[in-house]
């Protein structure tokens, strides 16, 4: 028997329910519904790019796609700067699990401070924070090993240097970012640094890119750049010059090699140096390109470019005769003097004796508007035509102010400042029968065209005077090379210091060719500040410049034209400043 369920019997069922109460129900649901759809409309609509930007600020990245940094390349194609895939450290602080035992580990492994992390880590609201850049990659795994949470790792692209210190000041370094501070890399870095590419994403809070959005725009490597350097060259030159600093207990040195056919800066050499990779606790002294960045007095190897210009103006003959006697000679208030009283000389003699009063009575012979022209089409007083930062001009004071006596100390170097660049261009005019060809930092491929200056008779006059220098009787017999004929002249210089010159502070400098009869380099060598008991520059200089020329000649296959030792003399006529 079924049992019916009398609804009405329950007095809440059979009590009426109001009709606006039904009303207000209907309406405030369709009210929540209006209110929902006009929302919708307000963020799908209305708002919809705040909405939308605040998504993609959350969860949107634009990557960047690194481009792989150009290689600087020697002469020979040997890689003087090349670019690595290195790991860099980063973290998302909210997320980094603080256990101390795995922090104190990343600390150590990171080679930083305990505290120096902490801090790094303390500022909870960043969702993104380095903690070292371009590691090792043997410290990147052992990082990873520890799984730390939040902390994470990327690829960057580091710049290692395979000729460290021997090409530092030639090649020069990039920051972090990989944008170049010094040397070439500063000056071709738009070349070197090529353009990088982009990848839009969809981020998931662990930093991980799980969807791309947009178009991926590809990076475009930077172009490879081969130097005029040969690494050969550059390492013997370097090691010649730093040898010869430390012997002389000198403050600084630098060498300069040029090819005289082409202009090709073949070695370009400063110590001290420093590791580009490794510039931890990097002092200025060590930055210094003194090659292009510090001009000097250049001294006595001014005094073949006078001669050759009396010379070329037929005021004299290699073999006129000069009174020097007696070893001094007075021009206004002023007196000049010569290390030794030499009497007459001819004009051989007098580069070979390296005579002050000699160089003097001749450079008087002329105006002074010729000197300084002469000066100015060498390159003295401008800016060197290389692409280097850095690079001075040195100074040549307009000739309408010079005296008697400026003009008379000018023609051996003094009163006028040259770069050690300028002063080896300047000596390739000698190697090329008079004319002057630009220099050059990247390797060059044909035959380059050069502007005369002397009559090619007076450049092979001049030579036969360098050679002179470098034999009995000259002031720079250590030039001397083993299995190859050379010539140059000396310089010994006081350093000015405030409006005068330091009693016992001097740069020994000499500038030579070879092989004399048909040279191939130019090479010019600065010692600063030698304190070993020697100065002169065929004492300091001339040692450096000889044993650079062998090497380099044999490095670029010139045969040897001499079958004889060299005979060194002991007793050598001293440089005259």
């Amino acid at each position: 028997m079924s049992r019916s369920i009398a609804y009405n019997s329950s007095p809440l069922l059979a009590s009426p329910t109001p009709v606006w109460r039904s009303k207000f129900i209907v309406a405030a649901i369709a009210l929540a519904f209006v209110g929902l759809a006009g929302r919708a409309v307000y963020i799908q609509v209305i708002a919809n790019d705040f909405f939308q930007h605040q998504g993609e600020v959350r969860f949107a990245r634009t990557l960047s796609l690194p481009a792989n940094r150009g290689r600087i390349l020697d002469r020979n194609g040997v890689v003087l700067a090349s670019s690595i895939p290195v790991p860099s450290i980063w973290a998302i602080p909210e997320d980094v699990d603080r256990d101390p035992v795995n922090l104190k580990k990343l600390a150590k492994l990171l080679d930083m401070p305990m505290a120096d992390l902490n801090h790094k880590l303390e500022n909870e609201d960043k969702s993104f924070v380095w903690l070292k850049r371009q590691v090792d990659e043997s410290v990147g795994k052992e990082i990873e090993a520890l799984k730390i949470k939040g902390i994470y790792q990327r690829k960057e692209y580091k710049r290692q240097y395979p000729e460290g210190e021997a090409a530092a000041h030639v090649v020069g370094f990039t920051n972090v970012e990989d944008v170049g501070q010094e040397g070439m890399e500063l000056t071709f870095n738009k070349d070197l640094a090529g353009r990088n590419g982009s990848r839009r994403v969809i981020k998931d809070r662990m930093g991980r890119a799980v969807e791309d959005v947009g178009e991926q725009v590809a990076p475009v490597d930077g172009r490879d750049l081969q130097l005029s350097i040969d690494s050969k060259v550059q390492f013997f030159a370097y090691e010649s010059i730093k040898d010869a600093v430390i012997k002389q207990k000198a403050k600084a040195g630098g060498i300069v090699v040029l090819d005289v056919h082409t202009g090709e800066v073949l070695a370009l050499a400063n110590y001290p140096s420093y590791v580009p990779d490794k510039r931890v606790n990097l002092s200025g002294e060590q930055l210094r390109n003194r090659t292009l960045t510090d001009s000097f007095e250049p001294g006595s190897t001014m005094k073949p470019f006078v001669i050759g210009l009396a010379l070329n103006t037929k005021r004299v003959t290699p073999e006129t005769q000069i009174q020097t006697a007696p070893g001094r000679l007075t021009i206004g208030s002023a007196t000049i003097s010569d290390s030794h009283a030499h009497g007459m000389l001819t004009v051989n003699e007098v580069i070979q004796k390296s005579s002050n009063i000699g160089t003097a009575k001749i450079a008087l012979q002329m105006p002074a508007r010729e000197m300084w022209e002469m000066y100015s089409s060498i390159g003295f007083g401008q800016k060197p035509q290389v692409p280097f930062p850095g690079a001075v001009s040195g100074r040549l004071r307009p000739y309408k102010s010079w005296r008697p006596i400026e003009q008379a100390t000018m023609s051996y170097g003094y009163g006028l400042s040259v770069s050690l660049m300028q002063l080896a261009h300047a000596y390739t005019i000698w190697g090329r029968n008079g004319d002057l060809v630009p220099l050059s930092m990247l390797k060059v491929s044909g035959p380059v065209a050069g502007q005369q200056i002397f009559d090619p008779k007076v450049a092979e006059q001049v030579r036969y005077m360098l050679h002179l220098v470098v034999g009995p009787g000259g002031t720079a017999p250590k030039a001397q090379t083993m299995g190859y004929s050379v010539g140059g002249k000396t310089g010994t210089a006081n350093k000015q210091e405030g409006h005068g010159y330091a009693a016992k502070k001097y740069r020994g400098v000499f500038a030579g060719l070879a092989p004399i009869d048909a040279p191939r380099i130019a090479v010019a060598v600065m010692i600063d500040e030698p304190t070993n008991g020697q100065y002169f520059g065929g004492d300091v200089a001339a040692p450096v410049f000889s044993q650079t020329v062998q090497q380099t000649l044999r490095v670029l296959g010139v045969p040897p034209d001499m079958t004889v030792k060299p005979q060194v003399v002991t007793d050598a006529v001293e440089d005259t400043f």
